[in-house]
């Protein structure tokens, strides 16, 4: 079994078996660089200011969106009762830690920068549900958090992944 714990993502490339997406992503990053947009920077002070805000999409973004995505998504979508309470709690919580987005993406167009990076492409899977929740009304009402969603869900290769998805 690729993935130990028996989940998705598992990744394979020759004798290379990886199961976590991050790691995923950065090894597709580098190992195939020169075949599309670079999402990772060699600027040693670009390459920290992205390991801090992803360090923040992981242990901040990710534990709280993952909440909500299972509750308002996936219960959803399978006929489950939701629980209004995990949801009022995350969702009082994506507030406070998209206040703290807003107020990065007031001073730069992305986390990592001017570019879009692995920070920014992490975020999409859970903003794909979030989007379409009654979560999505926290995103729009800061100006530059929605247009960061508006910006990084409207990339083609974004629109790529979304139509391999069965509806």
């Amino acid at each position: 079994m690729m993935q130990p714990f028996g989940q998705v993502p598992a990744f394979e490339d020759g004798d290379l078996k990886l199961f976590e997406s991050r790691a995923i992503t950065q090894y597709i990053n580098h190992e195939y660089a020169d075949k599309g947009t670079k999402l990772t920077s060699s600027d040693s002070k670009k390459l920290a200011i992205m390991g801090v805000w992803s360090e923040v999409e992981s242990h901040h973004f990710d534990q709280v969106a993952s909440k909500l995505v299972w509750e308002l998504g996936i219960k959803t979508l399978f006929g489950i009762p939701l629980d209004p309470k995990i949801v009022e709690e995350n969702e009082a919580k994506l507030d406070s830690i998209l206040d703290v987005y807003e107020k990065r993406l007031s001073e730069s167009k992305y986390f990592g920068g001017d570019s879009f990076t692995l920070v920014d492409l992490h975020h999409l899977p859970s903003l794909h549900y979030l989007m379409k929740s009654q979560s999505k009304k926290l995103f729009e009402s800061r100006p530059h958090v929605s247009a960061w969603v508006a910006d990084i869900t409207a990339r083609p290769a974004w629109s790529e992944v979304l139509a391999m998805i069965p509806n």
